[in-house]
């Protein structure tokens, strides 16, 4: 009788229970990678060294050398410096028992260490490879010793391992520029985070075992040094700046104060500093500036704010109102539109009518009738006004992108702000009135430098960078980063009313105290009451470039709530600082006296006493809350607009020359 094979079906049932094994599977497998790639990103380098202290050969790891970061003119901001460990191998040093006494004998007469000490390490891992016994050697405490392991056969079971150290040869210097590094070569901050990876290479390792004698033979893959960046700083204008905010902290004080100094004709940013420096050697220690009392208090959440505080780039990462210092942007845009013309008059009765609310000028009974360059010189804010009506919102809102306002200026640093300007949407009467004179609207101090440029190199805008090559670890250049330019902001006929009106300014108007003997100086002053209003507090500025007519240098100097003065509203307190800057600054970078120019406009026998006056205090209480109450409501839009948007908006023969060259005032200003 023949036998019936029983088939077995794959029921439903089956394959469920299938599928859930596979999905069992399939998860832990999931959990066990992460769980891998976890332990190699966090505790790589722990394990690694576990497993080759067990193993019968000797890999050690040649660390590269991070790139070194130069100014300039090649004098070095950070390097690395080479550093050495001394190292025990336990096992070999317990199977060449003979040789233990030479050997603990060496340690404790070159480097003072017991043998107390040595022993325990035997007890307690004598199946370990690999135990630091000292860090952070330098060459001369090690070239003896290293002569001795290689001679005296009687010493085993040491070595040295090499390892870079970053340092920083002038401690604070240009610390908001360079940032730092972590212990394993990760930048944080400045060029240092920016550039990490140019800056840094790739590890070599050394394999080593063990021959019939129990020595070491060794075969070595070399490392790649990392690449070196050359900035745009100049360490002597640097050395300048840091000085004289040090000065004027110690003499008249501050809550901030920011100095930036740019060359207008490629975007190089030659200087920049701020009131919180720090020991880039030492960026976590905060005894030089908290007592000790203050930081045993301190909870570690509060520390760690207090260091990003310090580390924080206030020239790009901090917005505020500009204020008056924004005047000649209102008046740039409508001289490019034709929508005014140099030859302009203005009639100041004091305030405008905007919106159903009076918006004083500082000249609370007004500067009478001024001609387009006097309502610069005398900082009139019932002008700029007029101005703004004139042009529009929407020509308003899109110079305002032209300028890069609003958006970020793409600088080679991490952390750049975008600030904060109106969308067209909001830009009713009474926010375009007050935009026109620096005020609803938020910039970054780096925003305001490269615009002014702009204005004064013939309408070019650059790009801000600061480096400007990259080098190999044999000095020879990799790659050259050329002056990138943008755009074109303005003509240069509107470029040249906007360089003679500022130099009338600083020779007859607002801004007088930032004259310097032998020099030509543009620029225009600001002062902007702070949020919440009505609390006396100020940022007072002065933004300017030498020489007047053609310009090495932009100097932008932001004071906020000065110290120690009777009033913080008085612009005089930032072109009198500037001026002490600017007579050491000039002769440093090479740019000497050249005397004075023509009057160009307007004839200076034309011009009255009231001209003179730096901005000053005539606000009564009634006129700041009455602006108050058209500027309190400081809601914005950041307006994120790609390079490539503002491009396709610009003239023909912008994008021509692009191809080819590739806060608050009203109620407290004059």
């Amino acid at each position: 009788m023949q036998k019936t094979t029983k088939i077995r079906r794959f029921t439903s049932r089956m394959q469920a229970r299938l599928l859930l094994v596979f999905c069992v599977i399939t998860l832990l497998s999931i959990g066990l990678i992460g769980r891998l790639i976890y332990i190699m990103q966090t505790d790589g380098e722990r394990y690694a060294k576990q497993v080759l202290s067990r193993q019968s050969y000797v890999s050690a790891v040649l660390p590269y050398k991070r790139g070194e970061i130069l100014d300039r003119d090649g004098t070095v901001l950070a390097r690395s410096e080479l550093r050495y460990r001394l190292i025990l191998d336990p096992y070999n040093l317990l199977e060449n028992e003979d040789k233990i006494p030479t050997t603990l004998e060496a340690l404790k007469s070159h480097y003072g260490i017991e043998a107390e000490t040595v022993d325990t390490i035997l007890k307690e891992s004598p199946n370990s490879r690999y135990k630091i016994l000292l860090d952070d050697l330098q060459l001369a405490q090690v070239e003896d010793f290293k002569k001795l392991i290689k001679e005296d056969k009687k010493i085993t079971a040491l070595w040295f391992e090499e390892k870079y150290v970053r340092t920083y040869p002038y401690n604070t210097l240009a610390c908001d520029v360079l940032g730092f590094t972590s212990a394993d070569n990760k930048g944080y901050w400045g060029i240092e985070e920016y550039y990490n990876e140019e800056l840094n290479g790739i590890n070599g390792r050394e394999y080593g075992y063990y021959d019939s004698s129990l020595n070491i033979e060794r075969i070595v893959k070399k490392p790649q040094n990392g690449n070196s960046v050359v900035t745009t700083i100049d360490i002597n204008a640097q050395r300048i700046i840091q000085k004289h905010i040090k000065r004027f902290n110690e003499e008249t004080g501050s809550l901030n104060i920011g100095v930036l100094i740019m060359d207008p004709n490629n975007g190089d940013i030659i200087a920049m500093a701020s009131n919180e420096e720090y020991d880039l050697n030492s960026p976590r220690d905060l005894s030089g500036i908290y007592s000790e009392e203050e930081l045993s208090n301190m909870t570690l959440e509060e520390k760690i704010e207090a260091m990003n505080k310090i580390w924080k780039n206030d020239i790009i990462s901090s917005g505020f109102e500009p204020g008056s210092t924004f005047k000649p942007f209102t008046v740039a845009i409508g001289l490019e539109e034709a929508i005014i013309s140099k030859d302009s008059t203005y009639y100041c009765d004091g305030k405008e009518r905007v919106g159903g609310w009076d918006i004083r000028c500082s000249a609370r009974h007004g500067h009478g009738e001024l001609t387009l360059a006097e309502t610069l010189m005398k900082s009139c804010n019932d002008a700029m006004m007029q101005i703004a009506e004139a042009e529009g919102r929407d020509l308003f809102y899109q110079y305002q992108k032209y300028f890069s306002f609003g958006q970020k200026t793409g600088i080679d640093l991490p952390g750049e702000e975008s600030g904060l300007i109106k969308s067209v949407e909001e830009l009713n009467a009474a926010e375009l009135a007050t935009s026109s004179f620096g005020q609803t609207l938020t910039t970054t101090m780096l925003q305001m430098a490269a615009g002014y440029a702009s204005l004064v190199n013939g309408g070019y805008y650059y790009q801000p960078r600061v480096v400007k090559e990259i080098l190999n670890d044999q000095n020879a250049t990799v790659k050259k980063i050329e002056p990138l330019l943008i755009r074109r902001t303005v003509s240069e006929e509107t470029s040249e009313f906007i360089k003679e009106a500022m130099y009338q300014t600083v020779e007859l108007g607002t801004a007088k105290y930032a004259k310097v003997e032998g020099y030509t100086i543009g620029g225009k002053t600001g002062t902007a009451e702070k949020i919440p209003r009505n609390q006396g507090n100020y940022v007072v500025s002065f933004l300017g470039s030498v020489p007047a007519m053609d310009p090495s240098i932009v100097i932008y100097v932001v004071i906020d709530e000065p110290q120690n003065v009777p009033r913080q509203d008085n612009s005089s307190i930032a072109t009198k600082f500037t001026a002490e800057i600017m007579k050491e600054l000039l002769p440093a970078l090479g740019i000497y006296p050249e005397g004075e120019i023509d009057y160009l406009l307007p004839d200076p026998d034309d011009i009255t006493d009231d001209n003179t006056n730096e901005e000053t205090d005539e606000d009564t209480n009634e006129d700041t809350n009455t602006d108050n109450n058209v500027n309190d409501d400081q809601t914005t839009n950041t307006e994120e607009t790609t390079r490539e948007d503002i491009n396709s908006e610009v003239n023909d023969d912008n994008q021509e020359g692009q191809n080819e060259e590739a806060g608050e005032e009203a109620a407290g200003e004059e």
